[in-house]
């Protein structure tokens, strides 16, 4: 994979939240592991885990803006026309949806 193909939201991500989410697949999603494996308790993991979750989402909401203003700008540049940039931004967020 090269990198242009990694999604934003990964290389938004620092390299100790990457190794957490790394063992964290390792460990099959289990809290109770990720707590053992890192000698805390269940709670501080799950509110670990809750602000990876945030990072994510926020990344993922910006990323979707300047999807959206691209296509805005090609309209404004007049490189695209309105009609299609509706029809483009429209599959866009119906093809979020699904993978929601």
């Amino acid at each position: 994979m090269e990198r242009d193909e990694i999604p934003s939201w990964v290389l938004a991500l620092d390299k100790e939240t990457l190794e957490f989410i790394r063992k964290f697949i390792i460990s099959s999603g289990s809290l109770k592991g990720m707590a053992d494996e890192y000698g805390v308790s269940y709670p501080t993991v799950r509110a670990k885990l809750d602000r990876i979750i945030k990072k994510i989402e926020l990344h993922s909401k910006e990323a979707e803006v300047e999807f959206v203003q691209m296509i805005k700008n090609l309209v404004i540049d007049e490189r695209m026309s309105l009609e299609v940039a509706k029809l483009v931004i429209e599959k866009y967020k119906q093809e979020r949806d699904e993978d929601r």
